[in-house]
């Protein structure tokens, strides 16, 4: 969208000089964001409209599975997780020989053989045809199936074990008619991370102004209603292992650091874990409670934004004692930036359980985008307005 918007101006730039049409240049500085920032809303108003009346049932579209059982209810439990995607698994076709009568896969029946693939997806109204791995399924097979489902509308869909990456790393090759899928590896450095850089100096500079009332009466409150200091800073990891000061409204209470293996006892947990935050923290003061459900105790991050130790948008930084638990995809999120918010906390928040939550990072970690960043901050405004999943 904003490769699309920039070139179509600068070639009416372009096309305006050589033509030698009076077109001002102010009209085009205002109209390129205008624009971009109208279809941004647009698109965005539209999604959520679809994405509500699916979660109802509706607006779905039928699909006929292909595969053996393991590999099918792999998928089938894909597409039924979100209801957002827009998918509905009608029916499964298994191996011919395989068959068995009545049987369910993932809630699922299985309406008969690869054989009859296309027929059965005629009969029961499928829009698409997707194919999962297996021995029985080989090129001629799937040739085959492209042509029996010519002229009928229903599409052919490959499903690949590959998940987690982005369309742009994705190329696809024909090698001697073979088509080979070739993975671009993840990069962090280069134009696009100065660009981010400098968008997220900007944005925080602009943020901290508009919020400066904002900050001011949580700071009043935070010293007001509990003794000791307002901020509370604390060394957290960052990018490449990297230690810094992180900066928070304090919403505990002072010396609550010692009561940590208290609070652990009473709650039957022996340690932090890698993600672990205690419910009902009884260090927790009651401002603070308020604070942390609409995340206004994270608001001084905009410091560690200004100073460069952090992003607007990534995974969010944990203290040492949590880093050293990471597996090697955990480690992952240590790529990039630290992030004031992130895929995981508009995805979920404290609600995802902690592999979900590390999966999400890792997937933002290596496939971003700064489109994608915009569209993670105009939710999280959505998620820390409503106070959906705080802990």
């Amino acid at each position: 969208m904003f490769n699309v918007t920039w070139r179509l101006f600068a070639a009416v730039a372009v096309v305006a000089y050589l033509l030698r049409m009076e077109i001002g240049r102010g009209y085009l500085g205002f109209a390129a964001p205008l624009g971009l920032a109208l279809i941004l809303g647009g698109r965005m108003w539209w999604r959520r409209w679809l994405h509500s009346r699916r979660e109802t049932g509706t607006y779905q579209s039928g699909i006929l599975v292909i595969g053996h059982r393991d590999k099918a209810a792999g998928l089938i439990g894909e597409l039924h997780k979100n209801s957002r995607v827009g998918f509905t698994v009608l029916g499964v076709c298994v191996p011919t020989g395989e068959i068995i009568d009545g049987e369910l896969i993932g809630g699922v029946p299985v309406l008969g053989g690869m054989d009859r693939a296309a027929e059965i997806a005629e009969r029961i109204g499928a829009s698409a045809v997707a194919v999962t791995g297996a021995d029985a399924i080989t090129s001629e097979t799937v040739r085959q199936l492209g042509w029996d489902l010519e002229g009928k509308g229903i599409d052919l869909a490959l499903t690949l074990s590959l998940v987690d990456v982005a369309g742009p790393r994705v190329l696809m090759r024909p090698v001697n008619g073979l088509p080979m899928m070739y993975v671009d590896e993840a990069r962090f450095t280069g134009g696009k991370y100065i660009l981010k850089s400098l968008f997220d100096w900007v944005m925080a500079a602009m943020i901290t102004v508009l919020l400066l009332p904002v900050l001011a009466v949580v700071a009043l409150l935070v010293r007001a209603t509990s003794p000791g200091p307002v901020l509370y800073r604390q060394e957290r990891i960052g990018k490449d292992g990297r230690r810094f000061r992180i900066f928070k409204f304090r919403t505990m209470v002072v010396g609550a650091d010692k009561r940590l293996a208290e609070v652990l006892a009473e709650q039957g947990a022996n340690s932090v874990g890698m993600f672990y935050k205690p419910t009902n923290d009884p260090r927790v003061t009651p401002i603070g409670r308020a604070l942390r459900k609409y995340s206004l105790d994270e608001l001084p991050q905009l410091l560690n934004v200004l100073l460069g130790d952090m992003s607007l948008v990534g995974p969010r930084p944990q203290i040492d004692a949590e880093v050293a638990q990471y597996d090697r995809a955990a480690h992952r999120r240590l790529r990039v930036k630290p992030g004031l918010t992130g895929l995981w906390q508009v995805s979920g928040r404290s609600t995802l359980a902690p592999e979900d939550g590390i999966r999400l990072d890792v997937s933002y970690v290596e496939n971003w985008t700064l489109f994608g960043d915009l569209l993670i901050l105009a939710r999280t405004v959505r998620v820390v307005t409503s106070g959906d999943g705080a802990r």
